[in-house]
């Protein structure tokens, strides 16, 4: 450039060779030592790298990103000022909306997102050169409160760094010697880098490299910065040609010159170097894509000329890692990573939430279960057991009951709780974590060591930075602590690593060549995106300051022509071969609509070639074909699939590869045999003579759930408030309420004249019962909770019985048979055919003057099961304790009766017809004639003596009462291996 300064201008579409010009020029001007601006800190390692393969030794110039040439600016002017980090940053805007006197977003203010959102605002402004003069209501007085708050403390953040740096360089003439400036890969200029620019250009030699072609929709969102630019280059401007042509195929070329055009030419075969793939939900996709990758990477495309570019990595990112991790992919995600998304992080967060922000039981143990705490997986299962099965929630007890079970103290919880001050407490905690789980013996090895001490290390630089802001003279809550941490993020990837294939944004995709790329997201809602937007800066408050102020540049351009942007630079990046990649469908089955740009790229080819070289995965492709399965795994699972339709071909397959046990295993999991055979076991059930009432009745129901829940018996580890306990509360209620009214009241039934007097007793049985009866700890609410809602119950229930017409009265309770705590001339049972029946009948009611009587059995639901209901539903324990009251009580049974104890609390059972006029009030289908009335209790009897003799042969099967499919609300499906439909 002969005058020595001034702007130079490289346009151009995508590929046209701009950037490799821009690096040659830069070459070129080594010997006066030149500046080269990129896009981000990961694109200065690959950009050395590539000039050195072209010069082979690099003695002069720098290279780095516009905050990298601010900051040196600012440095060389002295600039004394230190400049804030992002956490004391955000402790400053809070600091500042905590004191600003505020209007219409006072409300908002005390949301704790509030000052986040404000932030980023504060950003755009300060980047943008405005003042707080320049702006008016709420948001002119917290961006001055803000202001304030960095003068007083005397420091800048980064934004007014920038300012500083821009304005140095246009006011004095030493801010820069006149060393050529070179930059690539920006659509849009913030106001401090087009005033950085303007200053530069009437300094040195200044280069730029910009994608831009005029006139085509594709370049819309960078219409403005292009004619900038193009001014301030007054003329001296260098169009660079097409050349994708030399690089890439022709579809992906027609697709380069044509995408978004209104009226494109027809284009050429597409011959696979673009293709099509439509998954069925987002699992299915994105295994669908990790299928292609592998037949890539097999085929002998080296993994780091393989990019994935997302929408979103932070919405996508435990899926991609999934289901690529499952395949065998080797990856690395581009970005970064918020610390309690590690492992390390995670923990950290968990104890700092339960010692700090009132956090239970379930964060401390999910500190102690990380390899952080040093704790054995065994000792922490032993302590957590204890505690969820009494169910030990509350953050002190939980403390206290964790040292008695251990007999020792918690070294980690005494040193955090022993430190002098917060930040030294979190400090010493994340250097005990490290030890504990890597020891002091070796260096720890692997990705997830390695990104546990990425994430330590990012914990030590942020305790560092708050430190610095309490040196300052700030304030530090532990609330504020915790948030930072949470905020807190450490780079993951560089995104180029060898080896790797690398994942991506679309922002990032930009600077980035790779033989093949796959581009995911297209469909409705996924691409283009929705913008974000700002409730402090609409477009119109923006538009409004960049007319009064000429440098601020805050308008944002159209968000679908930058989408469109994004996903042409996208498409452009691979030199052989394209993958546009879409979900067809959600999880469930729902269709989704494609993204448009996915409709304006097949518009582009013969709809017929579009067809050929697209590929679906539906929702009911569950597995792969065998011959195109890509793991051994998936291999096995299509092989199971295939031998539903054709076993021989399957098993031949089978054979060939040694997966004869595998496949034989996956073809029988829902047809085992059930019947049992183990010696000792079935020696144990034939050596039994006792058998209870209420076991038959749940063999009746399935024997398959008899076996899982009498003989495995399987329990939950928490303690809770379950139906089983509402139940044994309420019978233990009755139990006390009736058992003890004649001596409280002096009435063996509940007299209507003395109502009140009985629910009053009927709460003091309730409160004992609960008071005897919970083992598990409850909180003041959990226990109102549990107390009203029986309470509710049990009400209604004795109003009830007070309203009765039944002349019987309540005698006997809780009457026990055959069992060791029966009375004495109960405790053989009901002897039947070698076997003898036990059980508890909860009350039998008895004529006050002869020995006949009817039996109540509680219900704590809502089902009271009728005389047809009883018989046909194989209910055992009314017409079994009809043989109880008559063979072993001595009581001539009148009758039987559930009472459900919840719902419209109906009463049915199993009545004599013939006592009716003892017994009235009940549903008349209940009274039965004295033949079909015992004929019914012989039927049970009979019932018993069968399922006795099936279990003493270990007769188990699948057979739900009522037939298959099996019950929904069966929860035993996984342990007894029965398909559900």
């Amino acid at each position: 450039m002969a005058s020595g300064q001034g702007l130079t201008l490289l346009s151009g579409p995508a590929n046209a060779g701009k950037v490799a010009l821009l690096l040659e020029r830069y070459l070129d001007a080594l010997d006066r030592d030149p500046w080269l601006i990129v896009p981000y800190g990961s694109d200065v390692e690959r950009i050395e790298r590539e000039l050195l393969a072209r010069r082979g030794g690099l003695l002069s110039g720098d290279i780095g990103t516009f905050d990298d040439l601010f900051e040196r600016l600012a440095r060389a002017g002295g600039s004394l000022r230190p400049v804030v980090t992002d956490a004391q940053r955000q402790l400053i805007v809070r600091t500042a909306v905590s004191g600003a006197s505020l209007n219409g977003l006072g409300a908002s203010a005390r949301f704790a997102g509030f000052a986040d959102v404000l932030a980023r605002a504060l950003s755009e402004l300060e980047s943008g050169l405005v003042e707080p003069g320049d702006l008016d209501g709420d948001l002119a007085r917290l961006y001055a409160a803000y202001r304030a708050q960095l003068d007083r403390l005397g420091l800048w953040d980064r934004d007014l760094q920038r300012r500083y740096a821009a304005e140095r360089v246009g006011g004095e003439l030493e801010a820069w010697a006149g060393r050529p400036v070179f930059a690539y890969g920006f659509q849009d200029l913030t106001g401090a880098e087009w005033t950085l620019l303007q200053a530069l250009a009437g300094r040195a030699e200044v280069t730029v490299s910009l994608p831009y072609e005029p006139n085509r929709a594709v370049f819309e969102s960078l219409r403005h910065t292009s004619d900038d630019l193009t001014a301030l280059a007054d003329g001296r401007i260098e169009e660079l040609p097409p050349r994708y042509d030399e690089v890439a195929p022709p579809p992906l070329v027609h697709l380069e010159r044509h995408l978004f055009a209104e009226q494109p030419p027809a284009g050429p075969p597409l011959d696979g170097a673009i293709r099509f793939l439509e998954g069925a939900g987002a699992r299915g996709t994105l295994e669908l894509v990790a299928e292609e990758i592998l037949d890539l990477l097999r085929s002998g495309t080296k993994p780091e000329e393989i990019l994935l570019v997302c929408p979103s990595l932070d919405r996508q990112r435990a899926q991609l890692e999934t289901a690529l991790g499952a395949l065998g992919v080797p990856y690395s995600i581009e970005g970064r990573l918020r610390i309690g998304k590690t492992a390390f992080g995670q923990a950290l967060l968990s104890l700092l939430r339960f010692e700090w922000l009132g956090g239970g039981r379930h964060d401390l143990y999910g500190f102690f279960r990380s390899p952080f705490s040093g704790f054995t997986r065994a000792h922490v299962d032993y302590l957590e057991g204890r505690l969820r099965g009494r169910g030990v929630s509350e953050p002190t007890r939980v403390v206290e009951e964790t040292l008695k079970l251990r007999g020792q103290p918690l070294r980690v919880l005494d040193a955090f709780r022993g430190a002098a001050e917060p930040l030294d407490a979190v400090r010493g905690l994340a250097r005990s974590m490290v030890r504990a789980a890597y020891g002091l013996e070796a260096p720890p090895v692997g990705e997830d060591a390695a990104l546990d001490l990425r994430a330590q290390r990012a914990v030590a630089e942020l305790l560092d930075e708050l430190q610095d802001w309490l040196d300052l003279g700030g304030g530090l809550t532990r609330e504020e602590i915790f948030g930072a941490l949470e905020r807190a993020e450490l780079r993951l990837g560089r995104g180029d690593e060898p080896g790797r294939v690398a994942v991506t944004d679309l922002l990032r995709a930009r600077t980035r060549r790779t033989e093949v790329v796959f581009l995911l997201g297209l469909e409705e809602g996924s691409l283009p995106r929705r913008p974000p937007g700002s409730p402090f800066l609409g477009d119109e408050e923006r538009r409004s300051i960049d007319e009064r102020s000429r440098q601020a540049r805050l308008a944002k351009p159209d968000p679908v022509s930058r989408e469109r942007f994004f996903f042409y630079t996208a498409c452009t990046r691979p030199s052989q071969r394209l993958y546009l990649v879409r979900e067809a469908s959600t999880d469930d089955g729902s269709p989704r609509e494609p993204s448009p740009f996915w409709d304006e790229a097949r518009t582009l080819f013969d709809a017929d070639e579009v067809a050929r070289w697209t590929r679906r995965r539906p929702l009911a492709a569950l597995t792969w074909p065998v011959d195109a399965a890509p793991t051994d795994r998936e291999r096995l699972r299509a092989l199971s699939a295939l031998a539903a339709g054709e076993a021989d071909e399957a098993l031949a397959l089978a054979r060939a590869n040694g997966w004869e046990r595998r496949l034989e295993r996956a073809r029988t999991a829902f047809s085992r045999p059930t019947e049992l055979t183990d010696p000792v076991l079935l020696e144990e059930f034939r050596a039994r003579t006792s058998f209870s009432v209420t076991e038959l009745e749940g063999f009746a129901d399935c024997s398959s759930v008899w076996f899982l829940e009498r003989v495995i018996n399987p329990r939950t580890i928490d303690g809770e408030v379950d139906a089983r306990l509402r139940g044994s509360i309420a019978h233990q209620t009755l139990f006390k309420f009736f058992s003890g009214l004649p001596k409280r009241l002096g009435v063996e039934r509940v007299d209507p004249d003395r109502l009140d007097e009985g629910l009053e007793f009927l709460r003091e049985c309730l409160g004992e019962a609960i008071d005897g009866g919970v083992w598990i700890e409850l909180g003041e609410l959990q226990r109102r909770e549990l107390e009203e809602t029986l309470w509710r119950d049990l009400e209604h229930f004795i109003r009830e019985e007070a309203e009765s017409p039944l002349a019987l009265v309540p005698r006997r309770f809780e009457v026990s048979f055959g069992s060791d705590r029966s009375a004495p001339e109960l405790q053989r049972g009901l002897q039947i055919d070698g076997f003898s029946l036990a059980g508890k009948i909860d009350r039998i009611d008895l004529d006050p003057f002869s020995a006949r009587g009817i039996v109540q059995d509680y219900k704590s639901g809502k089902t009271a099961h009728s005389a047809a209901k009883i018989d046909s539903e194989l209910r055992l324990q009314i017409p079994l304790y009809m043989l109880v009251l008559r063979d072993l009580v001595g009581i001539e049974p009148l009758g039987g009766l559930y009472r459900a104890l919840a719902g419209e609390r109906h009463a049915r059972g199993l009545l004599r017809a013939e006592a009716e006029e003892d017994v009235p009030g009940f549903a008349q289908r209940d009274y039965l004639d004295e033949e079909e009335f015992w004929a019914q209790t012989e039927r049970a009897k009979e019932h018993a003596v069968r399922f006795v003799d099936r279990i003493r042969s270990g007769e188990v099967r699948h057979d739900p009462k009522g037939g298959f499919p099996c019950p929904t609300w069966c929860q035993l499906a996984p342990m007894c291996r029965v398909a559900r439909s």
